[in-house]
This record gives structure tokens, sequence and C-alpha cells, in this order.
């Protein structure tokens, strides 16, 4: 996989504790800083893709209203249990 250098700014005291970890483990801080960037990435990357979904669909102005959520959700596990229902307020 190939990089490009990217540089940032650090509080001295988050530049500090990246330094004796690096010492400590012997790795690179640039590699301690990459993963944890990526996993910061990972880990958040796909909220803001629902979140902006959830936007895109909240514009077509389409919703379904909270009694029709709350009547499906209350018919959950009883014997007459409701398909999800369908958008009721435009």
């Amino acid at each position: 996989m190939s990089s490009t250098p990217f540089s940032i700014r650090l509080p001295n005291e988050l530049r500090e504790s990246l330094a004796a970890i690096s010492r400590i483990s012997h790795r690179s801080q640039s590699e301690i800083a990459s993963k944890a960037i990526a996993e910061y990435v990972a880990k958040n990357e796909w909220k803001l893709k629902a979140i902006q979904e959830a936007k895109q669909e909240a514009d077509k102005g389409v919703f379904i209203s909270q009694e029709a959520t709350v009547r499906w959700l209350d018919s959950w596990g009883t014997d007459d249990e409701l398909e999800a229902p369908s958008s009721d307020i435009t």
C-alpha cells in the first residue's frame, strides 16, 4: 500500500504520550498515528454515510408517523405482529 506524507499539529501532552508509546512498543510514531487514524475512520465512516443517506431520504419529505411506528413496535412478540409501517406523512 502506498502512502503520502501528512502533517498535523498535536498538543504537547499528546505528542509526548505518542513518543512514550513509540519507545515502549518499538514502533514508529508515524505507524502508531496512522493506525489510530485508520481505526477512527473505520469506526466513524459508516455513521457519517448513514447520516448523509438519512438526510437525503428526509429531503424527499416522506415519513412514517410516530403513532404508526409505536403501533408496529408494540405488536412485536404478539400473535398479531404487524408488518413494518409504510410512509403516512408527506
